[in-house]
């Protein structure tokens, strides 16, 4: 995204591993590279005092343009965005049922969602819905939901719908966000969509959205931070919760301008460039696995029609002597460590997404492919640990902390 790799790494002092993400805009590796443009802003900012909801006006023509919303304004997090659009519809504009959350007595509570839509992006997305005090109301199958399921549910104890945008949920069999909206409508509920990596900032709320949440510290390249778009009297009573449930969810007046200047950046940036020195950097990855024993790899598109591509690399580990998830873990060791999007690795394959490099890094990434394919084939054995041990290292490791 942005050449700042001259710039000293404080990794190193801080004794933090210097990852490289080949995994995408993910939350746990620090979510993207902060664009020039807001970290500026932020540094111009943060010796300043400032009105916060002044400020927060600012952001808010900024979203509007760029989103096709009435207006918005900047959250804690996306996840804070899905409670506090969520509270909106429950209280409206009633302060003492925004400081009364999560009790909902008296108001309507109910939030409908597809099943194959409740993912965890880290959290549980009906968490989500429920920390406001709102009850989810599942519908459907995970792989099949239908509209008469959507119609059956909506009764007059329903505040709202959630629907997810995420390559996590289900791709197939579910009801598309135009239809849902439509039925929604239909009943005066509103439609509140979370595209938290999503890179169209117009298409949902276009498509019938009358929410629709963003993260900034994503595709955007802003701070941490999430996005609140759509119709201007839910964005307001969503802006009204920082006077209750959203407290806890402020977030600092770097961050709103840093927002600001990422969305601004983003009118401004060099799309189609950036795409074409993404694809340089998979086609380098599939040639260096070209023809490597027991390795396919082929550039597949983003399942959400993000507009970019990404590597699949298939294992077959009696030929590569190692399963997907040890190709992996072994990238993700030593000195320059690799993480790569494995999330589906049981199923004998993992993603490598180019969105995030450093100039340089694609080669060193490159180098590592080799040298680990080449320590696997070395061995006599097939490199294989159950998959139920990966786990429980990865929760083992959670339970430990801080140590």
């Amino acid at each position: 995204m942005t050449d700042s790799h001259t710039s000293p790494d404080i990794r190193q002092s801080l004794g933090l591993r210097p990852v490289i993400n080949v995994s995408g805009t993910m939350t746990s590796l620090g979510a993207s590279i902060v664009v020039p443009e807001a970290i500026t802003a932020m540094n111009a900012i943060l010796p300043q005092f400032v009105e916060i909801n002044d400020l927060h006006k600012k952001a808010s023509p900024v979203i509007a343009r760029l989103t096709g919303g009435e207006a918005g304004f900047v959250t804690a997090s996306c996840s804070a965005g899905i409670s506090l659009a969520v509270a909106a519809t429950m209280t409206g504009s009633d302060l003492a049922a925004i400081e009364r959350l999560p009790d909902t007595t008296g108001l309507k509570s109910e939030v409908i969602i597809q099943m194959g839509h409740v993912v965890s992006y880290g959290a549980p997305v009906d968490q989500g819905i429920r920390l406001p005090g709102a009850k989810p109301v599942l519908i459907g199958q995970a792989t099949s939901c239908h509209p008469y399921h959507l119609e059956g549910a909506i009764n007059e104890r329903t505040a709202a719908a959630v629907f997810v945008v995420s390559h996590h949920t289900v791709q197939y069999g579910l009801i598309a966000l135009r239809t849902f909206a439509e039925i929604c409508h239909a009943h005066g509920v509103p439609v509140i969509v979370d595209a938290a990596s999503e890179y169209d900032l117009k298409i949902f709320l276009a498509q019938g959205a009358d929410i629709a949440l963003y993260s900034s510290h994503k595709f955007l390249g802003g701070p941490t931070g999430g996005i609140v778009a759509g119709r201007k009297d839910l964005v307001r009573n969503a802006f009204l919760q920082n006077m209750g449930i959203g407290r806890g969810m402020k977030l600092g007046k770097e961050s709103i301008l840093g927002t600001i200047a990422a969305l601004e950046a983003w009118e401004k940036r060099d799309h189609a460039g950036i795409r074409a020195k993404e694809t340089g950097y998979l086609n380098l990855w599939k040639q260096t696995l070209s023809g490597k024993r027991g390795i396919a790899a082929e550039i597949e598109p983003d399942p959400t029609h993000n507009p970019l591509d990404r590597l699949k690399v298939t294992v077959i580990p009696e030929e590569a002597h190692i399963t997907a998830w040890d190709f992996a873990d072994a990238l993700a060791k030593g000195a320059q460590p690799i993480i790569v999007r494995d999330h589906e690795a049981e199923h004998g394959f993992f993603y490598m997404d180019p969105c995030n490099l450093h100039p340089g890094e694609e080669k060193i990434v490159a180098r590592r492919l080799e040298e680990e394919l080449g320590k696997a084939r070395a061995s006599n054995d097939i490199i294989a640990t159950p998959l139920e041990e990966r786990y429980a290292r990865r929760i083992a490791g959670m339970m430990r902390w801080p140590d």
